[in-house]
């Protein structure tokens, strides 16, 4: 979580919490991208095994959000779309530096992935993950 402008810092204890929650998408990811690389890659193909993981991956970031949001008690619109941007920007490090690697894909592959005119819907969840804190906040009655 990093503080914008005229927002208070965070305590240490909001920090620790924020990247718990983050690990928790972490740890949660990498399950649905096993069973479609097992099941759903064969079946469809990897492209679009891919792009049909992209809305179960929104659910899972949208159901963490959802179930952390009280217990990383962020009140401000501001600190939530901080909280956002910092997961997006984490998320983003670890995704793109484990597929470049951990299984040594080429930089066009893990781009690819990200970019709508070759398919790739992963710029979609990203999005999600950037502001599922204030959609979460906002339907569970936390108001600013």
């Amino acid at each position: 979580y990093v503080p914008l402008p005229d927002e208070p810092h965070p305590t240490p204890r909001t920090i620790r919490r924020a990247l718990l929650a983050w690990l928790a998408l972490v740890l949660a990811e990498p399950r649905p991208g096993l069973l479609r690389l097992q099941f759903l890659a064969p079946v469809v193909g990897d492209l679009r095994a891919r792009q049909l993981s992209v809305p179960t991956g929104c659910v899972l970031i949208f159901g963490i959000a959802w179930c952390s949001i009280r217990w990383l008690g962020l009140r401000s619109t501001r600190g939530l779309l901080a909280l956002g941007g910092t997961w997006l920007a984490l998320m983003l490090l670890f995704e793109i530096g484990l597929g470049r690697w951990v299984p040594g894909y080429p930089w066009t592959r893990i781009l690819s992935d990200y970019d709508p005119r070759r398919g790739g819907l992963l710029s979609l969840g990203m999005l999600v993950l950037a502001f599922s804190p204030r959609i979460a906040a906002r339907l569970r009655g936390i108001r600013p």
